[in-house]
């Protein structure tokens, strides 16, 4: 596609139906989350509401107790989604992702230092998740910087740190009072429950700005899979460029991590289910992060609608079934004798 200024953009039509049919079926799982709870609410009510023609109880339901927890769910699993493809395009690897690299279990001990030491409230714990979770990323950074960034190299730097990190998550709780303990454990099994406006616009911030940088590189991350001699030769600073994009998406999990908690797996899962979805190589960036949000908000409707009354974290369902899908991808990367 050119436009009229000489700007010329490549199109998949596959993706594009792709991309369309996840954002459906996001909006549709958010529709169907707010109008779920103890005041059940239809599609058209909820829609109603959202317009401005709700009876004043239902204002108050949909814009002060429901629309934040969706909000947060789907600027999440943006975050995560799109996040995860810029690690595993990096790494060259599926099994790149902020669960399996450290980034989740940094944003955790930040968390649990204000949690535990400082006894901190809902603000300074968040704001400890993204210290946490930022300065783990520069670590592994510098510690996997030799002449540039290798994706090998930077996977076992970062599954390294991720287990010596979850060590110091357990220290941490052997070191809290059983209320400290409470609350880090509920904060780290990651759940929407509970959120207000003041997640919300935060992380609607850091994504507005971060997310278009990394949509920006889609092109040269994409490039960077044919190796970075063959990306150099097409004119891509492939150093600038990876630097870039992983710092970027080092922010948008640390942030996401301090709105929900780290919430397993939709960073490894959802882009390997949009580059399946879309049958298209690179990165698959916004198809990517479209997947991630659709998962987070069904499995957050799931979770709520499929256990009665006891009502799951959704991070509870998501590492159940992002769990089964590991094991499914390390069976089929061993088939294919790439483990």
């Amino acid at each position: 596609m050119r436009t009229a200024g000489g700007l010329s953009l490549r199109l998949d039509p596959r993706a594009v139906l792709v991309g369309s049919l996840l954002l459906a079926l996001a909006l549709a799982a958010a529709v169907a989350l707010i109008g779920t709870g103890d005041y059940p609410m239809t599609p058209s009510e909820v829609l109603a509401t959202l317009a401005g023609g709700g009876t004043a109880g239902q204002e108050f339901i949909v814009h002060e107790l429901r629309l934040p927890r969706v909000l947060v769910g789907l600027l999440v699993g943006t975050a995560f989604g799109i996040a995860g493809a810029v690690f595993q395009t990096v790494s060259r690897n599926p099994l790149g992702s902020p669960d399996m690299l450290g980034l989740s279990q940094g944003s955790s001990v930040g968390a649990l230092v204000v949690l535990v030491w400082l006894h901190g409230g809902t603000t300074a714990v968040a704001a400890g998740a993204v210290v946490g979770g930022v300065v783990t990323g520069l670590a592994i950074f510098l510690l996997a910087w030799r002449r540039g960034i290798h994706g090998y190299r930077f996977v076992l730097v970062g599954i390294g740190a991720a287990a010596m990190l979850y060590a110091v998550v357990l220290y941490l709780l052997t070191k809290s009072t059983l209320y400290d303990a409470a609350r880090a454990t509920t904060w780290m099994t990651g759940s929407l429950s509970g959120r207000d406006w003041s997640q919300v616009w935060p992380l609607a911030a850091v994504c507005a700005v971060l997310v278009p940088v990394v949509l920006l590189h889609a092109r040269p991350l994409r490039m960077l899979e044919m190796g970075d001699d063959a990306a150099a030769a097409l004119g891509v600073r492939t150093e600038r460029v990876r630097v870039t994009a992983l710092l970027a998406a080092v922010v948008l999990v640390a942030a996401g991590t301090a709105a929900a908690g780290p919430i397993a797996f939709v960073a490894l899962t959802a882009p390997q289910l949009a580059r399946r979805a879309t049958r298209s190589p690179g990165p698959n960036l916004l198809p990517a992060a479209l997947m991630g949000a659709a998962l987070l908000v069904g499995a957050d409707w799931a979770a709520q609608r499929l256990f009665g009354a006891d009502q799951l974290p959704v991070g509870v369902l998501t590492g159940v079934l992002g769990g089964g899908y590991l094991l499914w991808l390390l069976v089929a990367e061993r088939k294919a004798g790439r483990v």
